[in-house]
């Protein structure tokens, strides 16, 4: 993507876009990390010059150098089962309340902590010298220098978010070696120049090479800087493959309640805390749709499934029996007899099932995170993807009783770009960031519907959830 900005303008284009294929190998589930990679320097070529590059993405994963600084293998996906026993292994050691207590990260089976310790013993890890999570790998390759920018960093359950620094108790405990990390940088941080070699590859200008500016590399992080926001009671989801519903705070909050509602502290821009929790997000319906045919248009499915009556099918979307990939429509189906509840057999069914249930979560999110903050909200931003699903946006104001603003889907792109602007001098604050925002993009605003019975019934449709959750998935 590249953006053009000024004072009172703010556009993104979108100049190059390529598949993203994990691979599974020997039977374990890979990120093409070369092919990702060849991609982004298409783009570079694509876009021509810039006054800066930045770089965001997705969280927890990371690659392995050796003493040379050459890749060891392909980054392995979150969504690999290799994970799947590390938690009680991390759990004898450090019981999972003081681990939470030190990080304040949810528990999350894929979390980078728990994939090194999956890792121990392995003949790659014990040849790393270096660990780069994903946004900071690609800029190594970029620029050749080395650095873990600090809101992906939180990301791992290895950061204290209190003091922003490596939680050299926990790494210690569990046997992890943080000086396999790079030193920690921040949003607006200078990360280096293009490389002669990737300049002459992308033909960009070798006089002066271009920079590259540390962003907030976790694409959720750089969303989150992108909410429109013009007051400060505002929640938050960021919808895509993960919906991450929740508030941003000046500080962590890591009591024994937060744990048990299982949210974590992120940390995002200028030193605030992403409260949040985890929802597996448009993810289902994305599996959804690539077991019943590629070419299923989107758009006549989200109409039939506006059709079908509310809350008759739902599943507890946080559950993560729906984190592998594979026949996700059946899955859910499973789920809903399970529970003793209908079980959706058409396309536009399970659609609908996967709407209500996300706005449903997004509800609990919203509603819990107040809670245990102390904090009231007044509007829910929808950022991401899913601020373009229209029916998906109605439903979660009508779920939470809030007036819904949609918008921007480029959220992370917007977010990324305004750290580098401002790294720059080209805007000032987070809240000037916002406000230019909420000035120049395109936004639509939803006000919740209906009347008292069918408050009523989200409300008992939620409490159902809730209880089913408790007893299929207490915390250690």
């Amino acid at each position: 993507m590249t953006a053009q900005l000024t004072p009172d303008t703010l556009t993104l284009t979108e100049a190059h876009r390529f598949p993203n294929r994990p691979i599974r190998t020997a039977g374990t589930l890979h990120w093409d990390i070369l092919a990702l990679y060849a991609g982004i320097l298409d783009g570079l070529r694509t876009a021509g010059p810039v006054t800066s590059i930045g770089i965001d993405g997705w969280a927890v994963d990371y690659g392995l150098l050796d003493a040379d600084g050459a890749l060891l293998g392909n980054p392995v996906h979150y969504r690999d089962t290799r994970t799947e026993s590390a938690p009680d292994k991390v759990w004898a050691t450090m019981p999972a309340p003081e681990l939470y207590a030190a990080t304040g990260i949810q528990h999350a089976p894929f979390n980078t902590l728990y994939q090194l310790t999956a890792a121990q013993g392995t003949a790659q890890l014990a040849a790393a010298e270096r660990l780069l999570l994903i946004p900071d790998l690609i800029t190594y390759w970029l620029t050749g220098e080395q650095g873990t920018e600090l809101t992906n960093a939180s990301t791992t359950q290895l950061l204290d978010p209190h003091t922003k620094t490596w939680s050299h108790d926990v790494a210690a405990r569990l046997g992890i070696n943080l000086d396999l990390f790079a030193p920690l940088r921040h949003p607006g941080d200078p990360a280096g120049h293009l490389l002669p070699h990737v300049l002459e590859e992308t033909g960009l200008p070798t006089t002066p090479p271009t920079p590259v500016t540390t962003v907030a590399s976790h694409d959720t992080a750089s969303a989150v800087a992108a909410v429109p926001a013009t007051t400060d009671n505002f929640a938050y989801i960021c919808t895509g493959t993960w919906s991450l519903a929740g508030l941003e705070l000046d500080a962590p909050v890591r009591t024994e309640a937060g744990r048990a509602a299982n949210f974590t502290n992120e940390l995002g821009m200028d030193g605030t805390v992403r409260y949040l929790r985890n929802i597996m997000g448009l993810w289902l319906l994305q599996e959804c749709r690539r077991t019943w045919s590629s070419d299923l248009d989107l758009e006549p499915l989200l109409r039939q499934a506006a059709e079908v009556p509310a809350l008759r099918f739902l599943v507890d979307a946080s559950d993560p029996a729906f984190l592998p990939p594979g026949n996700m429509p059946h899955r859910i189906a499973q789920a809903c007899a399970a529970a003793g509840r209908p079980a959706p057999t058409t396309p536009a069914e399970t659609t609908r099932c996967i709407l209500d249930s996300l706005a449903l979560a997004h509800r609990q999110a919203i509603e819990d995170a107040q809670r245990l903050t102390g904090r009231s909200v007044d509007v829910v931003h929808i950022v991401g993807g899913g601020a373009r699903n229209t029916l998906l946006c109605r439903l979660t104001a009508d779920a939470c009783g809030l007036p819904v603003v949609a918008g921007p889907a480029e959220a992370a792109a917007l977010g990324n770009v305004l750290v580098q602007a401002r790294a720059h001098g080209l805007t000032a604050d987070r809240h000037e960031m916002r406000a230019l925002l909420a000035r120049t993009q395109p936004l639509t605003h939803y006000e919740p519907r209906g009347d008292r019975r069918t408050r009523s019934a989200w409300a008992e449709a939620s409490q159902r959830i809730t209880s089913q959750r408790i007893a299929a998935h207490r915390l250690p």
